[in-house]
């Protein structure tokens, strides 16, 4: 799109210049025809080979060329701001799946948190029965736990390879490229108590988000079509100048012929013209044309209205998000620390023979939902934030820089 408005705007720019054109006609008469040199009249069959070089420049035509160039203008800008808008949703789906990755490396971190509990209580277990202080039974309990947390360990190591293929696919790594995925520290990820107005987002997002600035240059550029199609109706001057020369001969002709040289010398001539058109009757093809455009600037009027409606309305759900997502977080987070205080207390009585393995188990499945709620929420609410300071700085690059 940003390609062909250039065009269209270089070829807008050179209808101001005025035109070169250069001509020649090679004619072979029979019959009656007029003698170039005496300007009488012949019979005789004979060879007429005139030539010329014409300028023409346009002086006035409404303002139309002027308004073209404008309205073309107004579209390449237009062209520039919706590949901002395929950029950023490029990177918006690049992040959504870089996301996808570090929830899926964190439940395979808890996982493996689960698996090690586990592995822990069985090496301790076995040696107590060995000792014959546990029976045998109680080892096969948590043998089978141990089973039970190496599958879902492996599960979420086959997910978390699943959303790095799919991470690498989007980017179109080349096959063989060595591709690494730097993940963040999310312990040190700051969750601040900052709260999001919509009206405050809006009046920032109405400025700078390219979505509407695309739109925005459209409906200018269709107010200088409007001109540039009215500009027809105005009467329109042109002036230009031709030299001129040609060569002429008999042929089968006892006559002699001047040679070329002396011909392009004694046939050279100049013209200068100018040209006046008054626009009468065309057909309605000019009211046709400024109706157009003005239907055109219509509809885009509307749809840059309805753009930011859709517009408020997207922040709005975005703030309302956000600050129930702060909510979820916070209590999420009271919950994972509640949990492993919980845990920790469960773990310490299984140690001590006060409760069974199907308590310590709940207590374990408990602290690893609670974990992965933590991390979903705060991911979730990360993601939240940066949407809204889409919204506020118009390109996914200012946040990353």
């Amino acid at each position: 799109m940003t390609e062909s408005a250039e065009v269209n705007l270089l070829k807008s720019k050179l209808d101001l210049l005025p035109t070169l054109n250069a001509g020649t006609d090679a004619t072979i008469q029979y019959g009656r025809s007029v003698d170039p040199i005496t300007s009488g009249v012949t019979f005789l069959q004979n060879f007429s080979l005139p030539y010329y070089l014409s300028s023409n420049l346009r002086l006035f035509n409404g303002f139309t060329t002027l308004n073209t160039v404008s309205a073309n203008k107004f579209m390449l800008k237009a062209g520039l701001e919706s590949e901002k808008i395929e950029r950023n949703k490029l990177v918006i789906s690049i992040m959504g799946q870089y996301y996808q990755v570090i929830y899926a490396k964190g439940l395979e971190d808890a996982s493996k948190m689960q698996l090690d509990l586990s592995e822990k209580q069985l090496f301790r277990i076995k040696k107590m029965v060995e000792t014959g202080k546990e029976a045998v039974s109680k080892q096969y309990e948590i043998e089978s736990q141990v089973s039970a947390d190496r599958l879902a360990y492996t599960v979420a190591q086959n997910t978390t390879s699943q959303a790095i293929t799919s991470l690498k696919q989007l980017l179109q790594v080349e096959p063989g490229l060595q591709f690494d995925i730097l993940l963040p520290d999310l312990k040190n990820v700051l969750i601040t108590d900052t709260s999001f107005s919509t009206d405050s987002v809006y009046a920032l997002a109405a400025q700078v988000l390219p979505r509407l600035k695309e739109i925005e240059f459209e409906l200018a550029a269709s107010k200088k079509q409007i001109a540039a199609a009215k500009g027809y109706i105005a009467p329109s001057l042109s002036a230009g100048g031709q030299v001129y020369s040609g060569y002429f001969a008999l042929i089968n002709s006892t006559t002699t012929t001047d040679p070329f040289s002396k011909q392009k010398k004694d046939n050279f001539g100049q013209a200068v013209f100018a040209s006046l058109r008054i626009p009468i009757f065309n057909n309605y093809s000019t009211a046709k044309n400024i109706k157009l455009a003005k239907l055109h600037k219509s509809d885009t009027e509307l749809r840059l209205a309805q753009e930011k409606n859709d517009l408020y309305t997207e922040i709005e759900t975005a703030c309302l998000n956000y600050n129930r997502g702060r909510d979820e977080f916070v209590a999420a987070n009271s919950n994972y620390d509640y949990n492993i205080t919980s845990f920790n207390a469960v773990e310490k009585k299984f140690e001590a023979g006060l409760v069974d393995v199907t308590d310590y188990t709940v207590a374990k499945t408990t602290l690893f939902r609670a974990e992965t709620e933590a991390l979903r929420t705060k991911l979730q609410l990360v993601i939240r934030k940066l949407a809204i300071q889409l919204y506020s700085t118009g390109e996914y690059e200012n946040l990353i820089k």
